[in-house]
C-alpha cells in the first residue's frame, strides 16, 4: 500500500495545512467504559473530519506529478468532498463534487464555501459515485475514488500521530465507510511494529463491509440507511477489503440507538459534537465494555459535522435502557 517513508511525506504535507489534532482522555468517558479510554479528535480539523488529511496528500502528490490536470470530480456524502475542495483550493485545482439528493445541507454548504461546485445526483452514495464516474467522461475531468493509496497514506497520519503518542494502546476502534480511515489504521500500526488491536466498526443499516469481512470476499447490498452517513456504504472496495480481511481484529455492528447514544455521551461527557460516524467507535467499545476490563483503549472521533436538525432531535431524546 505504502511505505514509511510515504507515511513520513504524508504527515509532512498534513502538518504544512493543519496542527496534529489532540488525543485526549476524558475522565467522564472513562468512567462510562470503565477503563482507561482515549479519543483521537479528528473533528478537530479545519474541515472538522479525518478525511482532509487525504484530500491534502492525493492533491499535492497530483499536482507534483507534472501531467496536465482540468480538474477533478468525485462522490462523497460531505467529508470527503470538503477535503478535496480544501486542497483544491491550495492548488488553484477546480474541484467537482456529486452527492446524493438530500445530502446533509451544512455539509453542502461548507463544500461550496470551499470553491467547489456541487451536483446532486442518485439516492444514496453509490448512486453519486456512478454520476461522477459518468460526469468525469463527459466533462474530461479526473475521477478521484474514494479508496486510493495517497488517500490512505494521508488518513493515515491521524494513526501515526495517536500511535507515536500512545504506542502502549491495547485496542483502537475505527470507523468504516468505505475504508481508508480502517486500512490506514491497520497500516500505520504494521509499519510502527506495533501490537494494538484493530476494531472496525459498521452499523446494521450499513452491514456490507461486516458482511464482506465474515465471508472473506465483497459482498453487496440493496440498501444503506443509517444517521451515520459517512458509513453508509453498499459497494465494499476490493482493495479496502484486503487490507481490513489482514489486519483488523474484527467487526462491530451498530445499532442505531447506539449510534444516537454515543452521540449523546460526547456531547454530555466532554461537550464535543461527533456526526454519526464520529461517535461509531465510542459505540463499538460501549458494545464491547465487559472485555475491556483494565485495558488502554483508543477511539477515532473522526468527525464533527452534524446536522443542527438531527444534533436538536438527538438531545431531546432520551439514552436508550441497556442491560448491566
Amino acid at each position: 500500500m505504502f511505505s514509511a517513508a510515504d507515511l513520513d511525506k504524508a504527515h509532512a504535507i498534513v502538518q504544512d495545512a493543519m496542527q496534529p489534532t489532540p488525543q485526549i482522555t476524558w475522565p467522564q468517558l472513562s468512567a462510562r467504559l470503565g477503563t482507561e479510554l482515549w479519543v483521537k479528535h479528528e473533528n478537530h480539523t479545519p474541515v472538522g473530519a479525518f478525511k482532509i488529511r487525504g484530500g491534502l496528500v492525493y492533491m499535492k502528490n497530483r499536482c507534483e506529478s507534472g501531467e496536465p490536470l482540468k480538474g477533478i470530480v468525485s462522490a462523497t456524502r460531505g467529508n470527503h468532498g470538503q477535503s478535496l475542495a480544501f486542497a483544491g483550493k491550495q492548488h488553484g485545482v477546480p474541484v467537482t463534487i456529486v452527492v446524493p439528493e438530500g445530502n446533509c445541507s451544512e455539509k453542502n454548504s461548507a463544500m461550496r464555501a470551499l470553491g467547489a461546485k456541487l451536483i446532486e445526483a442518485g439516492k444514496d452514495f453509490d448512486e453519486a459515485r456512478a454520476a461522477a464516474a459518468d460526469l468525469s467522461r463527459r466533462e474530461g475531468l479526473e475521477s478521484v475514488p474514494a479508496f486510493h493509496p495517497h488517500l490512505v497514506a494521508g488518513v493515515a497520519t491521524y494513526a501515526k500521530e495517536f500511535f507515536t503518542a500512545h504506542p502502549n494502546l491495547d485496542v483502537v476502534y475505527a470507523p468504516i465507510g468505505m475504508g481508508s480511515g480502517l486500512c490506514g489504521m491497520i497500516r500505520a500500526r504494521d509499519l510502527l511494529g506495533l501490537s494494538t488491536k484493530i476494531v472496525g466498526v459498521v452499523t446494521k443499516g450499513a452491514p456490507a463491509y461486516a458482511l464482506s469481512y465474515e465471508a472473506g470476499e465483497v459482498v453487496s447490498t440493496d440498501e444503506a440507511e443509517t444517521i451515520a452517513d459517512g458509513m453508509a456504504c453498499r459497494q465494499p472496495m476490493q482493495e479496502a477489503l484486503d487490507i481490513v480481511l489482514a489486519g483488523a481484529d474484527h467487526m462491530v455492528s451498530l445499532a442505531e440507538d447506539e449510534i444516537a447514544d454515543a452521540i449523546r455521551a460526547y456531547y454530555t461527557d466532554t461537550h464535543n459534537l461527533a456526526e454519526g460516524a464520529g461517535a461509531a467507535a465510542l459505540a463499538a467499545a460501549l458494545q464491547e465494555r465487559d472485555q475491556l476490563a483494565g485495558k488502554k483503549v483508543g477511539v477515532v472521533l473522526s468527525g464533527g459535522n452534524i446536522s443542527r436538525d438531527l444534533m436538536v432531535r438527538l438531545l431531546s431524546e432520551e439514552p436508550q435502557a441497556r442491560a448491566a
